[in-house]
């Protein structure tokens, strides 16, 4: 590690740091723009603990907080941490601080429920809102006796409309002088544009301070770029993890927000690979459309993968990500296509929302590979009290008995398999939820005049599937493979990335992107968001590596594409990958 005499991006980051201060203490309104690898976070927790330090106890004294808005408790968590939980710090989620001030104003909220989207069905059988409380709880929409439970997005829309009025204005401003806010390029469009027109026009609000990079905004729903004559726009041209032949291809990519790499001579590589030597016929298609068969994907992938292991990747999970486009493509490739074509949302899956999902990832799984490896406290844990725990000789035995069962099931048979051996077993026991809907598909299977449900359906489908592609699932979730859907990685970063650019989604044409990227004027006007999605995205991915980074491009490229390669990377480091015979 340089000193910080040769470290030219501690050098950018202390200069980024006194401009902030200034605006902060000129009260003035700023936008930090952090690029890949800059540390955004630590300057606004670096912000956050200057304003500890100069108004903290005057901002206690007068019973006022700095409000820090985030997009997840995970960050709300490591702001808090990182802050020392300070009093005067209030962090929180946009939903939870729209809902801090707007819930105070009641008689407003119920004449504005019944505006909102979904609303008026919804009160049909109710007579309306009338005296109930509203409320936000879970962000599920509900209407109980004496309450209505907002979703998530009617806090938004609400705060929204409460913005317009010049009381609830000055009450947000007297408790929250400050307001920063994280990940600005992720800001919902319609709240962004309210914060503009009710604060950064009018310098009476509250101090307002963004904090993110507009090139990495790869969510449908957030503002992108914020521009605003009040606004002091702080570049922050640093780069602590890149090594400086990435940095370098990342400048060329983004000239406008040029960044300085921590160690000069610090050593990495870059290599781009085609497949447009393959001759045989791809893929068509909205979709698919220029892309190689899947299973001819799949050989590109293993083979490229031995091409960088001989130049000594090492693909263990710790040291290296692959980077692919869809969970469609990756659950193929990783072995739960059956269950990522089953549910229509991946979160679903992915987050765990679906019980069934849960409790093998949750509990199955972990009891499993606890009872595997003879570590039996660690299993009755995971158990919880449910489940008795072993009294005698005869109950060990019956113990071993069912989960050796369970195991080999586990290994070869369906899912459906699993399940009706654990509701004979109870080892674990199958949590409500899913006894529910064992119970519900054993009705319907009872009375065959009955139609079936989609729900019955799809647990039916469920059923079917070989339980391997739970285990595949889960080891996926929980990161013990090397693989990754690239807007899973946002904010994250790797020793290595091996990154797929292929087709599956027709959001994403990364030819077409990069053709654009090389005559910027011939981009369609009413595409301009598609160039920028795509930009965003190849951006965020080939920021992520600590040392190397590989792309592997599936679909064809044309020479222009080419050429915008050549003119980011380097001519040098663009090659043709070939199958072996």
């Amino acid at each position: 590690m340089p000193d910080l005499a040769q470290n030219p991006a501690k050098k950018a980051a202390e200069e980024a740091r006194v401009k902030i201060q200034q605006c902060i203490a000129g009260n003035r309104h700023f936008l930090v723009e952090a690029g890949a690898g800059a540390g955004k976070t630590y300057s606004l927790v670096e912000a956050l603990n200057y304003l500890i330090a100069k108004r903290g106890a005057d901002l206690l004294r007068h019973n006022q907080r700095v409000a820090c808005i985030t997009y997840t408790n995970v960050a709300t968590d490591e702001i808090n941490v990182r802050t020392d939980r300070h009093p005067a710090i209030q962090t929180s989620t946009i939903h939870a601080f729209c809902w801090s001030i707007a819930r105070d104003f009641q008689p407003l909220l119920r004449s504005e429920v019944p505006n909102l989207a979904g609303w008026p069905e919804r009160l049909l059988e109710t007579n309306g809102v009338g005296a109930r409380t509203i409320d936000y709880n879970l962000g599920h929409p509900k209407i109980e006796d004496d309450r209505v439970l907002l979703h998530h997005n009617d806090v938004l829309t609400l705060t929204i409309r409460l913005l317009e009025l010049p009381k609830f204005r000055h009450i947000l401003a007297e408790r929250y002088p400050v307001i920063f806010i994280d990940e600005y390029q992720d800001t919902d469009r319609n709240f962004a544009e309210a914060l503009k027109i009710h604060f950064l026009n009018d310098n009476n609000g509250p101090l307002v301070g963004f904090f993110g990079d507009h090139w990495q905004k790869i969510y449908g729903n957030g503002c992108g770029k914020i521009e605003h004559p009040n606004l002091k726009v702080v570049g922050k041209n640093c780069n602590f993890r890149s090594v400086p032949r990435i940095v370098g291809c990342l400048n060329n990519m983004r000239p406008e927000l040029p960044q300085e790499p921590e160690d000069p001579g610090a050593k990495g590589t870059v290599t781009i690979y085609h497949t447009n030597s393959w001759s045989g016929m791809r893929r068509t298609g909205q979709h698919w459309g220029g892309d190689v068969p899947a299973e001819v994907g799949h050989a590109y992938l293993n083979h490229l993968r031995s091409v960088l292991a001989a130049e000594g990747w090492d693909f263990s999970p710790v040291h290296t990500k692959i980077l692919m486009l869809t969970h469609k493509v990756l659950a193929a490739e990783q072995g739960y296509a059956g269950i990522e074509s089953l549910f229509p949302y991946n979160d679903a899956f992915i987050k765990k929302e679906d019980p069934c999902i849960a409790f093998f990832c949750d509990v199955v799984e972990p009891v499993c590979a606890a009872y595997a490896c003879k570590r039996f406290g660690e299993m009755f844990e995971l158990l919880g009290t449910r489940t008795p725990r072993i009294m005698s000789i005869a109950d060990k035995k019956s113990w071993a008995e069912d989960m050796e069962k369970l195991l080999a099931i586990r290994a070869t048979g369906t899912i459906g398999e699993v399940l009706d051996c654990l509701k004979k077993t109870k080892r674990p026991r199958l949590p409500e939820a899913v006894e529910n809907r064992e119970h519900e598909l054993a009705i319907f299977r009872a009375d065959q005049s009955a139609e079936e449900p989609e729900s019955i359906v799809h647990q039916r489908q469920f059923r079917a599937l070989p339980y391997q592609e739970v285990i595949a699932l889960d080891k996926f979730i929980d990161e013990s493979t090397p693989f990754a859907t690239k807007h899973g990685v946002k904010g994250a970063e790797f020793e290595n990335v091996l990154v797929i650019f292929g087709r599956g989604w027709n959001q994403y044409n990364f030819n077409q992107f990069l053709e654009w990227a090389g005559s910027p004027h011939n981009i369609p006007s009413d595409r301009l968001d598609a160039y920028e999605r795509n930009r965003n995205l190849f951006y965020v991915v080939c920021s992520r590596p600590r040392k190397r980074l590989a792309v592997l491009f599936t679909q064809s490229i044309s020479p222009a594409a080419i050429t915008t390669l050549s003119r980011w990377f380097g001519s040098e480091a663009i090659h043709a990958l070939t199958l072996p015979r």
